[in-house]
């Protein structure tokens, strides 16, 4: 029987705590070594939940020769600075959205955990949901015809006051927390090839940070994608493909919980057909995905890591001059 990967936990983050170390808990493939937290109180407390070793700081759990991987659910700003150590530890790093601030510090890193035949890989566990593999397997079929344009959205309410995702220096921000989910998706479906045409941040009384935005892309076919983000509206997590011949519409497309039943919208003729799928866990199904991968040794695929990376900065710069991104 093959022995369970043994990770550590760079942080205390709400994401670790509520979602990631119980499906770690839970995973068969995974046996939880430690905890770290600037807080050694904090890092006590989380230990004895999850019946693993606290650890006094990030630096002191990569030294650990009893972990083997890491999750790193820091703020986006640190993200860099600590995947990349634990890549020079030696250590499979599965890393909080997005994996960095900066595209080119995100092809660094990818090439170096390649060039050590280590395991990185970005947390973005909705591409793991077998719904959105039931939608490509209809585009395929050509339930919709040829593909015309996609629309997606992720807005959710406001973020508790001193929430760092209203930090700059932390990496906050609407588009690097919650745009990235449309914008992946777009890729998704539309490939990498997708390009920004234009975009627009707007910045809330008050704030340092974006608090919402929308941006136009499109393929050399001619496929159009608008993606709407916020964290300061009512919440809506919704995508939408349009063809020649119908539409598919999808809800709760981004952050299901794991006993929600999935539904599909199919409009074709007039009609709308709802085809509903078993539930499923897309936390446990990234947990897996990560596991399997350092198993087995077959590295993840990382291009569209690296393309969004790219379309997150290339949105930055359209947004600030007020004109299309020409790459």
């Amino acid at each position: 029987m093959t022995e369970p990967l043994r990770v550590g936990v760079l942080g205390c983050a709400g994401i670790a705590v509520r979602r990631l170390l119980p499906a770690f808990a839970a995973s068969p493939d995974i046996e939880i070594a430690a905890v770290a937290s600037r807080d050694p109180d904090k890092a006590r407390q989380i230990a004895a939940r999850f019946d693993c070793r606290p650890v006094h700081g990030y630096g002191e759990l990569l030294e650990r020769d009893d972990v083997q991987a890491v999750y790193v659910p820091l703020p986006a700003a640190l993200h860099a600075q600590w995947t990349e150590a634990a890549l020079r530890t030696g250590k499979h790093v599965l890393a909080e959205k997005p994996l960095t601030t900066d595209r080119h510090r995100t092809a660094e890193l990818l090439d170096l955990a390649r060039s050590r035949d280590l395991v990185l890989m970005e947390n973005v566990m909705f591409v793991h949901h077998h719904r959105h593999s039931a939608v490509q397997r209809l585009l395929a079929d050509g339930a919709i015809g040829e593909l015309r344009s996609f629309q997606a959205v992720f807005t959710i309410p406001p973020l508790p006051p001193g929430d760092i995702r209203y930090d700059p220096e932390l990496g906050g921000g609407a588009l690097a927390d919650v745009g990235v989910y449309p914008l992946r998706a777009a890729l998704h479906f539309l490939g990498p090839e997708l390009d920004i045409v234009g975009a627009r941040l707007v910045r809330g009384a008050g704030r340092r940070v974006e608090t919402s935005g929308a941006a136009l892309l499109s393929t050399p076919g001619a496929v159009t994608a608008q993606i709407t983000f916020g964290m300061e509206d009512a919440y809506r997590s919704t995508y939408a493909l349009w063809g020649s011949e119908g539409g598919i519409t999808v809800d709760r497309a981004y952050t299901p919980p794991a006993d929600h039943v999935p539904v599909i919208g199919l409009h074709r003729g007039g009609n709308t057909e709802e085809i509903r799928l078993a539930p499923h866990d897309q936390v446990a199904a990234t947990v897996a995905a990560f596991a399997a991968s350092v198993r087995t040794g077959i590295l993840p695929d990382t291009r569209a890591t690296l393309r969004q990376a790219e379309l997150l900065d290339e949105t930055h710069r359209s947004a600030s001059r007020r004109e299309p991104v020409r790459t």
